[in-house]
């Protein structure tokens, strides 16, 4: 299991936005890959927070990934391959009759649930 914390702080003008941390190896660089349809994002920035101790991650949206329907980023740890987050945008008429859209959240969800459950289990031994 992956040791960096994930946790979103904004969406901003097209720039999503997170702070990760690591409660296990102080100064650690993380290495983070963000994927959309199984591509890599390209411009994913990281840069130090020294002030909070985390590590601040900045993906720009692409704009040529902006399309109707659901659009899940994936947000992984390199080197475990773990998933740290996701983020998903939604847009279009057709949005509001796709049941798909429901069953992404829904997964979306779960996913988050389950690492939240893990990560509980493992502070309670």
């Amino acid at each position: 299991m992956t040791a960096w914390t994930l946790t979103k702080t904004r969406l901003f003008e097209g720039v999503w936005e997170g702070a990760l941390t690591n409660e296990g190896a102080e100064l650690a660089v993380p290495e983070v890959i963000v994927t959309h349809l199984q591509e890599p994002v390209p411009n994913v920035e990281l840069r130090e927070n020294k002030e909070e101790e985390c590590w601040v991650l900045r993906v720009p949206i692409p704009v040529d990934r902006i399309a109707d329907g659901v659009q899940t980023f994936v947000i992984l740890d390199a080197g475990t391959e773990e998933t740290l987050g996701s983020f998903a945008l939604m847009s279009g008429d057709a949005l509001s009759y796709d049941i798909r859209a429901e069953v992404t959240l829904l997964r979306d969800e779960l996913d988050m649930l389950k690492r939240a459950f893990r990560r509980h289990c493992l502070e309670t031994m």
